[in-house]
């Protein structure tokens, strides 16, 4: 998958079922497209040996830019506790 852009992200289809779209630029974040037509940006990590994700918010209030951003900042701590992000 590419970087997620304006472009790939105004592209998202629904489907038949949720899925991701993939960053390849930041691994960890995602775009999720419901069968509803909602997007949502994601982050997806591994803590305590467990694959959680964060929902960072919706298309509209986020931009792929802005998302992008706070995927950097929410992926690159060091101190990620499950139990704070859910």
């Amino acid at each position: 998958m590419p970087k997620l852009t304006k472009r790939i992200v105004d592209q998202a289809e629904t489907g038949k079922a949720d899925y991701f779209i993939w960053d390849d630029d930041l691994q960890g974040f995602r775009l999720r497209v419901f069968t509803s037509g909602r997007l949502s940006y994601v982050v997806q990590y591994r803590a305590k040996g467990r694959t959680r994700r964060f929902t960072i918010g919706p298309l509209g209030v986020w931009t792929p830019e802005t998302a992008r951003k706070e995927a950097r900042v929410l992926l690159g701590r060091d101190d990620v506790d499950a139990h704070r992000w859910l």
